[in-house]
């Protein structure tokens, strides 16, 4: 009898890749979340039901229970991924600023204009923040603390670089625009105002919150 040692077992497993029912299953899941954030867009958070969202994946109701516990499970899903991929966006876009203004009018730039190539799931997702029905379904979005964290990494950085002063206060600062940021989004949600209206009153919200924190 051959003898296999455990290291040679662990490299065969290693080596492995998703199993055919793995992939079958993330194939499903893809598709369920993909017609999801469709019937979302169009219909709402109230007016997307499983067994709309079932159809227009071309499977059972059963299925989608399969991968998710309900439609609020579903619906954060879709939240968790967008956050996620906002949030590098964000990160990646302060990198290259010349300066903390232009930092943070990226960080809020790039919120902006993120959500405006898909404005109505970012109005469903408005819409259910503020309904008490689904307060549970709120609190468990993703955590927009870790846009206000990038904002206090930010402003962290400029006191660093000598851009502001060491008594800049830069947590109190941080929360204010973080306030200031989400406070814009109903004007962009229902008042349809353009990119450039939200990029100048937040070159406003930032020229007035950092005023006074300016070295020198």
């Amino acid at each position: 009898m051959k003898h296999v040692s455990p290291t040679a077992v662990t490299g065969e497993a290693r080596v492995k890749g998703p199993t055919r029912r793995a992939l079958a299953k993330q194939q499903t899941r893809n598709k369920v979340i993909a017609a999801a954030r469709k019937l979302f867009s169009e219909n709402g958070y109230e007016g997307a039901t499983i067994r709309d969202i079932a159809a227009a994946a071309g499977m059972s109701t059963g299925a989608v229970f399969a991968n998710f516990s309900d439609k609020s499970d579903l619906f954060r899903e879709i939240m968790f991924s967008d956050f996620s991929t906002l949030v590098a966006d964000m990160r990646a876009a302060a990198a290259r600023a010349r300066s903390i203004e232009d930092a943070l009018l990226k960080i809020f730039s790039t919120g902006y204009a993120f959500y405006q190539t898909q404005m109505p799931l970012a109005r469903a997702a408005f819409s259910v923040s503020w309904a008490p029905q689904e307060g549970e379904l709120f609190r468990k979005l993703p955590p927009l603390g870790e846009i206000q964290q990038l904002m206090l990494e930010q402003l962290t950085l400029a006191v660093e670089r000598g851009e502001l002063g060491q008594e800049a206060e830069v947590k109190l600062r941080a929360q204010m625009l973080h306030e200031a940021y989400l406070a814009n989004y109903p004007q962009a949600i229902f008042e349809g105002w353009s990119l450039e209206a939200l990029q100048a009153r937040a070159r406003d919200q930032i020229r007035i919150l950092l005023a006074g924190a300016r070295r020198g």
